[in-house]
C-alpha cells in the first residue's frame, strides 16, 4: 500500500517517476491565467494568519462547507475571526474524502508549509499555529509565495476601466516576477440591465478621455485602453461567456442597438446576443492586431441561488456547469474571424465534459500553421480542473490533436497557496505518459523526447506561445 501524498504520489509506474522527478518537477511556471489581486502583490501583502489565507474568497471551500452542515457565518461571515472559520474548515476536511479539496488541502500544507500531518479536529490549533507562525515571516509574504515555488509569470484579470497603477508600480520596480494584466471585457458588452451598462459605459468614458455617444465610439474608447493595457505589457484577453455568440448582424443593427440600450431602454433576446456577437468580433480583432492570445471561458451557468446571490454577491459559491449547445456558434465565430484573415491565437476552456471531443476537434479545424498549436484546447477548468477532468481534457487532446504542443496549467485561483495546482497537474500528466511507456503504446527509446515533451507542456510551450 503506498503512502498517502508519498513522494511518487499520483505517480503509477517507474517511467511516470522518471518523467516527473527529473524533468516536470524542475520547471518554472507561468500562471497565464489567475485572479490574484495586483495590489497584494505591489503592497507584498502579508498574512495574518492560514484562515485569511486560505479560507478568504475561496468558495470551492465554502461550498463544502455548506454541504457539511456548517452555517453561513463560518464561511462569509463579518462576525466570526479567522480561527472560528479555519476550524470550522478542519471539521469538513475529513468528510471532503475522494473530493479534490482533500488532497489539494494536504498537499498545500506540505509543499507550502512542510506540514504532512492530516488537518482534522485534532490537529487544527496545531496546524493553524504553525503555519500562522510561517506567514509571518518574509519568505510566506505574496511575493515570498511566488518565489517560493519559482514562478515566472502571472497574469491578473484587469477590467478595461482598471488604472493597472500596481502593476505599472511593479514594472518600474523590476520585480522579477513578470505580472500582467488580462485583458477582461465582460462588461463592455452586458448589455442585460440598461442602468448598469450605461453606468460602466460613462466610467469608460472617464479613463479612456473620449466621449461615447453611439458605437463608434464605445469601440475608439475600448481600443484606446486597449492599447494602454499593451503597453503595460498585457498579451492576453479572456472572456467569460455563457455561450459562444455568433448571430448576424449589420453595422446599422449594432449602431441602433447601442443607442437603444445606452438610452436605457430593455434589449429583447435577439438583439443583446446581436450586440454580443459584434462587442466579440471586435475583441477578436483588437488581440489579432497586437499579436495576443484570446482565451474564451465559457459553459458557466452562475449565481443560480437568487436568494443568497442576493445577500452575498457573485463568485461565492453558487455557479455550475452549464449545458449550453455550441458547436455550431463556435464554429461560426472561430470561421467569421479567418475569413477576415483576423483569427488570433486562441485558447477555448470548456466546463461541461461532453464537449472535451468537440473542442478537441473544433480547434484542429483551425490551425493554420503559423503557430504551432495557434488554437488551444485549454486545460481542465474550474469544476473539471481535478484528476479525472483534466486526464479526460489531455486524453482528449491526445486522441483528436497534438498533446505535444499543449500550453499547459493556469491555477484560476485567488489564493496565493495554490501554486501546488501546477504540481498537482503535472504529476498527472507524467502518470498519462508514463503509463502509455510500461504498457509498451510508447516507446522506451524515446524517453528523452518525452521528458522534453513534459518539460514543454509545464513550461515552455506557455512561455514560446504567450511571448514572455
Amino acid at each position: 500500500m503506498k503512502k498517502f501524498l508519498d513522494a511518487n504520489f499520483l505517480l503509477e509506474t517507474p517511467t511516470a517517476e522518471h518523467l516527473y522527478h527529473r524533468h516536470a518537477a524542475k520547471m518554472p511556471i507561468a500562471d497565464y491565467h489567475c485572479h490574484l489581486s495586483p495590489e497584494f502583490i505591489a503592497k507584498d501583502r502579508k498574512f495574518d494568519n492560514l484562515g485569511q489565507i486560505w479560507l478568504e474568497g475561496d468558495h470551492y471551500k465554502w461550498r463544502a462547507m455548506r454541504t457539511n452542515g456548517v452555517d453561513e457565518r463560518f464561511c462569509t461571515g463579518k462576525d466570526t475571526t479567522d480561527w472560528e472559520k479555519f476550524e470550522k474548515w478542519a471539521e469538513a476536511v475529513p468528510y471532503t474524502m475522494r473530493n479534490p479539496l482533500y488532497q489539494w488541502t494536504h498537499l498545500e500544507l506540505k509543499t507550502v508549509f512542510g506540514v504532512e500531518k492530516l488537518l482534522n479536529p485534532g490537529t487544527a490549533k496545531e496546524i493553524f499555529d504553525e503555519c500562522t507562525a510561517k506567514l509571518r515571516t518574509p519568505e510566506y509574504s505574496a511575493r515570498g509565495l511566488m518565489k517560493k515555488f519559482n514562478v515566472k509569470v502571472v497574469c491578473t484579470t484587469d477590467d478595461p476601466v482598471d488604472s493597472l497603477d500596481h502593476h505599472l508600480a511593479l514594472k518600474r520596480e523590476n520585480f522579477e516576477v513578470q505580472v500582467l494584466p488580462t485583458w477582461r471585457p465582460d462588461k463592455a458588452m452586458a448589455v442585460e440591465q440598461p442602468a448598469g451598462f450605461r453606468a460602466y459605459v460613462e466610467q469608460l468614458s472617464q479613463v479612456s478621455g473620449v466621449s461615447i455617444g453611439k458605437y463608434a465610439d464605445l469601440l475608439s474608447a475600448l481600443r484606446k485602453r486597449h492599447d494602454f493595457f499593451a503597453e503595460a505589457g498585457c498579451k492576453l484577453s479572456d472572456h467569460g461567456i455563457e455561450e459562444f455568440y455568433a448571430e448576424d448582424y449589420t453595422q446599422s443593427e449594432i449602431e441602433a442597438i447601442f443607442s437603444k440600450v445606452y438610452g436605457g431602454r430593455e434589449l429583447a433576446a435577439a438583439e443583446a446576443l446581436k450586440f454580443k456577437s459584434a462587442m466579440m468580433v471586435e475583441f477578436a480583432v483588437m488581440d489579432w492586431e497586437k499579436g495576443w492570445a484570446q482565451q474564451l471561458h465559457y459553459g458557466a451557468l452562475r449565481n443560480n441561488n437568487t436568494r443568497l446571490f442576493r445577500q452575498l454577491g457573485p463568485d461565492t459559491g453558487f455557479d455550475s456547469i452549464g449545458d449550453f449547445t455550441v458547436g455550431k456558434s463556435l464554429s461560426k465565430f472561430l470561421n467569421r474571424l479567418d475569413v477576415m484573415n483576423k483569427l488570433p491565437k486562441t485558447v477555448i476552456y470548456n466546463l461541461n465534459p461532453r464537449d472535451n471531443d468537440l473542442i478537441a476537434t473544433m480547434i484542429g479545424n483551425f490551425q493554420d500553421g503559423s503557430v504551432a498549436g495557434k488554437i488551444q484546447f485549454g486545460s481542465g477548468w474550474w469544476f473539471l480542473d481535478q484528476k479525472i477532468g483534466m486526464e479526460a481534457q489531455m486524453n482528449s487532446l491526445s486522441l483528436l490533436g497534438l498533446l505535444s504542443r499543449f500550453v499547459g496549467m493556469l491555477t484560476d485561483s485567488r489564493s496565493f497557496l495554490s501554486y501546488p495546482r501546477h504540481e498537482y497537474f503535472r504529476r498527472i500528466l507524467c502518470n498519462l505518459i508514463g503509463r502509455d511507456v510500461e504498457k509498451g503504446e510508447l516507446p522506451e527509446s524515446e524517453l528523452p523526447f518525452l521528458g522534453q515533451m513534459v518539460e514543454n507542456i509545464s513550461y515552455n510551450n506557455a512561455k514560446s506561445y504567450f511571448g514572455f
